[in-house]
């Protein structure tokens, strides 16, 4: 049971080499998709002078969603597993797969470089609004609730079926197209409600920047439950029990 294959580590791991490398490759890897998805809505935004979204804005923030968090993955991959999502380590401990001390690494890196992206968004854009993820109208909290768990629940289900499993095999080669292409879909069908964000860290960065904490729970509280559903699913129902000698050694292998 993932329960009991549940580690909280030790502090120790705040000091070592690779779990600071791992947490640095977090942050990098988070402002560059922060940067990628947060500034196409800012170009938006700009071009059609703050005016209503329409569906090919919604498009266009799923594909520049898709695109950056499939880059955001691949590049580290090979240093933290590429998580790029507060949700999906947190679905990674509780699979037993992260320590809880990593993982609180990691929060803070992908927490930061959330925030960092859209300053540095804000100062190259001139002081364009960095705009928090809000419910559209008709839309209370618990309906956008749902729509974060479901489709957190979609996201790391992905991820475990193709990161995490150790009988992927070949299919971990596409493991960060088929990510971002999860996303996208889901900003596809969330977007238009609230944002689709997934990913807590994602609503940070603007609700920080724009100091805008509207129903921001949502993001939170969604994300988390989507992602322990989805870890406790296909580990129970499809991980095949592995000896202590097949069990990754660090990060990159989650």
């Amino acid at each position: 049971m993932p329960i009991s294959k549940i580690a909280i580590g030790n502090p120790s791991e705040f000091s070592q080499a690779d779990a600071l490398k791992a947490a640095l490759a977090e942050f990098i890897s988070m402002l560059i998709f922060v940067f990628a998805g947060e500034g196409s809505g800012m170009a938006y935004n700009k071009l059609t002078n703050n005016g209503s979204a329409t569906p090919a804005g919604v498009v266009a923030a799923s594909l520049s969603h898709a695109f950056g968090l499939f880059v955001a993955v691949s590049v580290g991959a090979n240093i933290s597993g590429g998580h790029v999502n507060p949700a999906v380590t947190f679905g990674a401990f509780v699979g037993g797969h992260i320590t809880l001390f990593r993982s609180i690494l990691y929060w803070i890196a992908q927490l930061l470089g959330s925030v960092v992206a859209c300053l540095l968004l804000k100062f190259a854009t001139g002081g364009l609004e960095t705009s928090a993820f809000a419910l559209s109208s008709g839309v209370g909290a618990a309906n956008a609730l749902v729509f974060e768990i479901v489709m957190t629940f979609g996201l790391v289900y992905t991820v475990y079926a193709t990161a995490v499993d150790p009988k992927k095999g070949d299919v971990g080669i596409i493991a960060p197209i088929a990510i971002g292409f999860i996303v996208g879909a889901n900003i596809l069908a969330g977007g238009a409600f609230d944002g689709a964000s997934m990913n807590p860290a994602v609503s940070f960065g603007p609700a920080v920047v724009s100091w805008t904490w509207d129903n921001h729970w949502v993001y939170w509280l969604g994300p988390f439950i989507g992602s322990a559903i989805a870890a406790l699913v296909y580990q129970i129902f499809f991980i095949t029990p592995i000896t202590h000698e097949q069990l990754p050694t660090n990060a990159t292998d989650y």
